[in-house]
């Protein structure tokens, strides 16, 4: 497994975040003058990013989406989340003994994520995961992002690894698209914010818990 990077997507694969992302949607909300909305009613719009999240909370009371009031939400959702990032997100289970077993093996591992590169920063040094990984790219470090696969091969650069000793990790179609493009096998793990199961959208290896992942890894391997 030497010289192999593992790249993983965050939301909903390194992290559970739904809790505070929905916190930030229900301030904002208030804020509009709207009640709480159930976090199984949001999470789906997860991935899709705050402003999606914002729109379906306004939909759930059946309140017209006004782009002009989003906008000015979008950017005291972004604040109070910046200061509540994580008071209930948490890694997955097993995630970080899975990635010391793999790192011992000589595997290195990098973050690409359509989240903001200064926020995604602020979580994994907040829950203490950033020692894990040599390169991380949002959506606003390269000038392309997900499903876009320069996001994806770019960080790969950042990290100093090669894009034939490659794999990615996520939970969405748009990983998974990403990963065909830059033609990356992918894991898939089921965990996540999504409509569509993750074994319908066929990745090469689905987990259902990071014990799993090494197993998954060495059955990808590059020959």
């Amino acid at each position: 497994m030497q010289n192999l990077t593992v790249v993983f997507d965050l939301d909903g694969t390194l992290v559970e975040t739904a809790p505070d992302l929905v916190g930030a949607t229900n301030h904002v909300l208030g804020l509009a003058g709207l009640g709480p909305v159930p976090a199984a009613s949001v999470r789906p719009s997860i991935s899709f990013g705050a402003r999606t999240m914002i729109e379906a909370g306004f939909r759930l009371h059946g309140r017209p989406v006004d782009t002009a009031a989003i906008d000015g939400l979008l950017q005291q959702f972004l604040a109070y989340y910046a200061a509540n990032i994580a008071v209930e997100s948490h890694a997955y289970p097993g995630l970080e003994t899975a990635l010391d077993g793999l790192a011992a093996k000589g595997v290195q591992f990098a973050v690409c994520t359509n989240k903001q590169e200064r926020l995604s920063r602020k979580l994994l040094d907040a829950l203490g995961l950033s020692r894990h990984f040599k390169a991380l790219a949002g959506r606003d470090t390269f000038p392309v992002f997900k499903p876009d696969p320069g996001h994806l091969t770019g960080v790969i650069r950042r990290a100093g690894g090669d894009i034939g000793r490659a794999i990615m990790v996520g939970d969405s179609d748009t990983d998974i698209k990403t990963a065909r493009a830059a033609g990356i096998p992918v894991i898939g793990v089921p965990f996540g914010y999504k409509d569509v199961p993750m074994r319908d959208l066929g990745p090469d290896r689905l987990i259902e818990h990071y014990r799993d992942l090494d197993a998954a890894v060495r059955g990808l391997l590059p020959a």
